[in-house]
């Protein structure tokens, strides 16, 4: 699959995670934070010192930055891989891969 058609169902995906929190109280349980998913700046919250929260990664897939994710998907949700081949995954902990320089 190609790497645009790959981000963009990558993103669709993130999207239509993140849009099932319409109501955050009602949906508790249903989503968990997930490391290591979203595309820059797109984020629901946590990318490191000096953020302020969501929607401030700087970096695609960037390992401390989190977005809501269905529960139960996040380490199965494909990413391409990093320039040097070694795959991606998300995680329910803060991850060092893809941190902005």
């Amino acid at each position: 699959m190609s790497k645009k058609i790959n981000k963009a169902l990558i993103t669709a995906a993130t999207v239509a995670a993140v849009s099932t929190l319409g109501a955050p109280l009602a949906h508790a349980g249903a989503n968990e934070r997930c490391y290591g998913v979203s595309l820059a700046g797109q984020n629901d919250c946590k990318a490191g010192a000096g953020t302020s929260c969501a929607g401030s990664s700087t970096v695609d897939y960037q390992g401390n930055a989190w977005t809501y994710v269905p529960k139960g998907t996040c380490t199965t949700i494909e990413l391409p891989a990093m320039s040097d081949g070694t795959e991606r995954a998300g995680s329910l902990e803060v991850l060092s891969r893809d941190l902005p320089g």
